[in-house]
Formats: structure tokens, C-alpha cells, sequence
């Protein structure tokens, strides 16, 4: 019979592997019941909604100049805005000279051929 080798040593960091496991798994329920907690928060509190469009502004000379015009939740946004509804943005892209945002799409999204 081929018993595998022990020592007083070996047996003792098998027993704190098998404590540490018994830690491991409890840490990993104290997350899960966390995580639930904060998704059941996040569930409850709705966000408000942000305008579905965006007229970006620069500053040129000192002074705000309007650059483009962009969807509400674009990345590419300056610091500077302003809300716009459906018909502003529409307008500014076509009468208003403005240029739509190239990564967004704001013009796509109104039905702005070029």
C-alpha cells in the first residue's frame, strides 16, 4: 500500500488551505449579497433623462462659439452645452451651418441626408 508521505508540518498547511477555502467562500457570499444590495439601489433610483441632443460650443477668442451639434450622451462633447430638442437640431445642422458630430451621428439619427 503506497500511503503518501505526511509530516506534522504538511498537515498543518493542509489544514489552513482547507480554513483559507472555508474564508474564500464566505468572502465570495458577503459579495454577492453586496452586489444585490447595490443593484436592487440601482434598479430603485431611474436616472433623469438628458436632452437627446447636444449643441457643443468652443471657445474662440474668448468667447463661446457654437462648433457642433451632437446625440445628448456623445463622449466627444466639449464641457460647453446646450439642450436641444428634436427641431433645433435639426435646423442647426441644415440651416444653422452647423456640422454634425462625425462619431455620433446626430444627423442619422434626425434624418439629415447630406
Amino acid at each position: 500500500m503506497n500511503e503518501e508521505p505526511t509530516s506534522p508540518e504538511l498537515e498543518k498547511l493542509r489544514f489552513l488551505y482547507r480554513v483559507q477555502l472555508g474564508q474564500v467562500a464566505q468572502t465570495e457570499r458577503w459579495i454577492e449579497a453586496e452586489l444585490a444590495k447595490v443593484r436592487e439601489i440601482a434598479a430603485r433610483r431611474s436616472l433623469p433623462a438628458g436632452p437627446a441632443f447636444v449643441l457643443s460650443y468652443l471657445r474662440v477668442g474668448g468667447k463661446a462659439t457654437a462648433d457642433s451639434v451632437h446625440l445628448g450622451d456623445c463622449r466627444m462633447v466639449s464641457h460647453h452645452t446646450k439642450p436641444l430638442d428634436e427641431q433645433q437640431a435639426r435646423q442647426a445642422i441644415t440651416a444653422g451651418g452647423l456640422r454634425a458630430c462625425e462619431i455620433c451621428r446626430p444627423d442619422s439619427e434626425l434624418g439629415v441626408l447630406d
